[in-house]
């Protein structure tokens, strides 16, 4: 799971509670970019082979297999997915050179 890091600190050494609430909001937005990466994996995989298993999709199994896609999705990554959201929050903590 991805959590923020203690950034910026307050007068008693501790954290502020601006700096937490910005790398909670950072990280939760690189946990849904995560999602949505691994939605579009799953949703190309399916689409390449006509459906799961190779067989045809109707409307309905089709808007279905969507939502349990997207569903499975953000569920792999609220719980650490493959690593990409930890990746872009390194990316995005690290120190910017003016």
């Amino acid at each position: 799971m991805i959590q923020p890091v203690p950034g910026g600190a307050t007068s008693n050494g501790g954290p502020s509670a601006a700096s937490v609430k910005e790398q909670t909001k950072t990280a939760d937005a690189a946990r849904q970019f995560e999602a949505l990466l691994i939605g579009q994996m799953l949703k190309s995989m399916r689409d390449s082979e006509g459906g799961w298993l190779g067989t045809g999709d109707d409307e309905s199994s089709s808007s279905a297999m969507e939502y349990a896609q997207e569903m499975f999705a953000q569920s792999l990554a609220a719980g650490g997915g493959l690593g990409i959201g930890k990746l872009v929050m390194r990316g995005l903590e690290a120190p910017q050179k003016p």
